[in-house]
């Protein structure tokens, strides 16, 4: 299942039935559990999480050192939940202790070719990050987000579940959950309706997130006075309680 031309540091933990491909290079301190398929050429640095039924592609490097300057060495993680893949050329850094001292990504994403994941980042479950999207270090990404072609997030900022950014969005600032935001920088746009359809949100719950949307985007309100709406709107439809959370906890400010 390991390719004898791989590299493989005597302290590695690997379960049995993982492959290794060619010229790939497993450093010290990695775990890895069962049914990882790693590709030719990966390069995997610890100390590194690496959990079940993942797929690295080639020329990925995985749980390298930060360069954030206030790095020096010290021993943080990186950790990978299940089922995820990640494509070619993708960078995954570890934490530093200025924050969580890990980097974290769930299950079942999709990480897309160059995409980058920088320190302390933390990725819920069942996101996509298509092709060269970037999160800067500390960046939160919720579950179901995805994140278009060439998106650039700027240190600092959440991304709220469900929630969809255009091609080559410029992300300055937090994006609640269930917008559809485009643009550099980035801007709200919409609900994310078509992604809640497939989902299984139903008609009368898009129309009240739709009713949200303008509540917080189009009637003027302050951040305290929209909140007070949605709540009224929550009593007949839990699923506006993920974006008044958004708007709660968004310490940058939310995108406009």
């Amino acid at each position: 299942m390991i390719d004898p031309r791989a590299i493989i540091d005597p302290s590695a933990d690997i379960a049995d039935d993982v492959k290794i491909g060619p010229w790939s290079i497993i450093g010290p301190g990695v775990s890895i559990a069962s049914g990882c398929d790693i590709r030719s050429h990966v390069i995997i640095k610890g100390p590194s999480q690496i959990g079940k039924n993942n797929t690295i592609y080639q020329f990925s490097s995985v749980g390298e050192d930060t360069p954030d300057m206030k790095y020096d060495g010290e021993p943080t993680r990186l950790v990978i939940g299940d089922n995820n893949v990640i494509r070619e050329g993708v960078t995954i850094h570890r934490g530093t202790v200025q924050d969580l001292g890990e980097t974290r990504i769930g299950d079942h994403n999709l990480i897309m070719a160059y995409a980058h994941i920088g320190h302390d980042s933390v990725v819920g479950n069942h996101c996509v990050l298509v092709n060269n999207a970037s999160l800067a270090g500390h960046v939160h990404i919720g579950d179901w987000a995805i994140l278009g072609g060439y998106t650039l997030v700027h240190q600092f900022c959440h991304i709220g579940t469900h929630a969809f950014t255009g091609f080559g969005a410029g992300v300055g600032k937090d994006i609640p959950a269930y917008i559809m935001a485009a643009g550099s920088p980035a801007s709200a746009k919409s609900i994310n309706t078509e992604g809640l359809r497939r989902r299984g949100f139903s008609k009368e719950e898009l129309a009240t997130l739709s009713k949200a949307f303008k509540l917080i985007y189009r009637r003027g309100l302050t951040k305290d006075e929209a909140l007070q709406e949605l709540a009224k709107l929550a009593e007949g439809c839990d699923k506006v309680l993920p974006l008044m959370e958004s708007l709660q906890s968004s310490s940058r400010g939310i995108t406009r």
